[in-house]
């Protein structure tokens, strides 16, 4: 079975250019996401290339990019001892306004696990993750 939770705002004035290119520029993820210690991302923002991060609290995971469609979406993938967390981010035009969308979800055996720790807290803090990125983005 699958757990997943969506979060979505839509927006007016910023280009989704300036929000993937704050997006992709995963090393400085920490100076706009204050429940991330450190980011680093191997080689280019491209499928089969992994990040690893360190949260706030907890520790480091390494995060692999599954699938890439530049300026539109990106879906990462956290591998846990039988469950797997997926989030996928996407920026999506509705005409004079830019939807910004995040989806977590996990599954596996031991997803009921996963979930409690890491799955619905990343989830918990998805709204305030946004606005900050809205935010980068703005001030670019």
């Amino acid at each position: 079975m699958m757990w997943s939770k969506t979060y979505s705002k839509r927006v007016r004035g910023i280009p989704a250019d300036k929000l993937w290119k704050v997006w992709i520029d995963v090393n400085q993820w920490h100076t706009w996401q204050p429940d991330i210690s450190h980011a680093k991302l191997e080689g280019e923002f491209e499928v089969g290339n992994r990040f690893h991060l360190k949260p706030g609290a907890g520790p480091q995971v390494s995060i692999e990019i599954i699938e890439v469609e530049p300026g539109r979406k990106f879906t990462d993938l956290t591998r846990f001892p039988g469950a797997r967390m997926y989030g996928c981010h996407e920026f999506i035009s509705h005409d004079e306004e830019l939807e910004v969308r995040t989806t977590m979800s996990i599954e596996g055996f031991l997803s009921f696990l996963w979930k409690k720790l890491v799955a619905e807290p990343v989830a918990n803090g998805m709204a305030e993750q946004t606005e900050a990125l809205i935010e980068k983005a703005r001030n670019l």
